[in-house]
């Protein structure tokens, strides 16, 4: 599955990485996981996305979880990215 297209309008990481610091809401954590995503950093990308559900989990029509997912399949489904993301995004989501 093609993530690149997920990344063509994102910020530059270290513009992302920066709003983050100063207003970590769930549209930052979400901007700095397409950026990352970017970069070819899937792992980041997850990390920024599960942080992004953790704060509001239907931020713009739920995007961070929709773009997550996608990013767990272009993994692939048995790969520890995905295997530990999704347990990580179960708790999120189910806590």
């Amino acid at each position: 599955m093609e993530l690149a297209g997920e990344a063509e309008d994102a910020p530059e990481l270290d513009a992302a990485e920066a709003a983050v610091k100063s207003n970590p809401g769930a549209q930052t954590w979400y901007e700095l996981g397409r950026a990352r995503l970017g970069t070819g950093d899937m792992g980041g990308a997850a990390e920024a996305l599960l942080e992004s559900i953790a704060i509001d989990r239907e931020h713009n029509d739920a995007a961070a979880r929709q773009l997550l997912l996608r990013v767990f399949e272009s993994a692939g489904a048995g790969s520890d990215l995905a295997k530990n993301g999704r347990r990580r995004l179960s708790s999120i989501l189910f806590s």
